[in-house]
């Protein structure tokens, strides 16, 4: 049985709550990746950042602000006034399949893997995706059945 362990992003970029949105979008942008984790002053994880967080805190594009103006704004705005704190978290020995579920039911795109408080890494809708594709490619190297009996 596969679990969260064998699969889960270990290498994370993480943020503290007094960083600023404009660091997390240029984060976000620079590593093409769409959730952050906010751990606090001790290491310990108090809150995600996901793309929709950033999304639902910017000045709609229809205002028609300037980018240096959104760009100031942004700066000025902490991790810690947008971040989730209800954020679903798992352990490391959940299995897989416990976990896919979690993520289809709460319709949410990650999950943060936590022992003791601790961050361990972080599970993700891409991450599911890849083992799909991986099980898929297995599947058509495997030779047909003989079906000549």
């Amino acid at each position: 049985m596969l679990l969260v362990r064998d699969v889960m992003t270990e290498k994370l970029i993480t943020l503290r709550p007094s960083d600023s949105l404009k660091t997390a979008r240029e984060i976000m942008e620079k590593a093409r990746i769409r959730h952050l984790p906010v751990l606090s002053p001790h290491g310990r994880f108090i809150g995600l950042l996901s793309q929709r967080d950033l999304l639902k805190a910017t000045v709609s594009h229809f205002a028609d602000v300037h980018e240096d103006v959104q760009d100031q704004i942004e700066a000025g705005i902490p991790v810690s006034e947008v971040m989730s704190t209800d954020t679903l978290t798992i352990p490391p020995e959940m299995p897989l399949s416990r976990a896919g579920e979690l993520l289809l039911t709460h319709k949410i795109g990650c999950l943060p893997i936590l022992e003791r408080g601790l961050l361990l890494g972080i599970l993700t809708e891409s991450d599911f995706v890849k083992i799909c594709l991986s099980f898929l490619e297995k599947l058509q190297e495997e030779p047909a059945p003989d079906n000549a009996d």
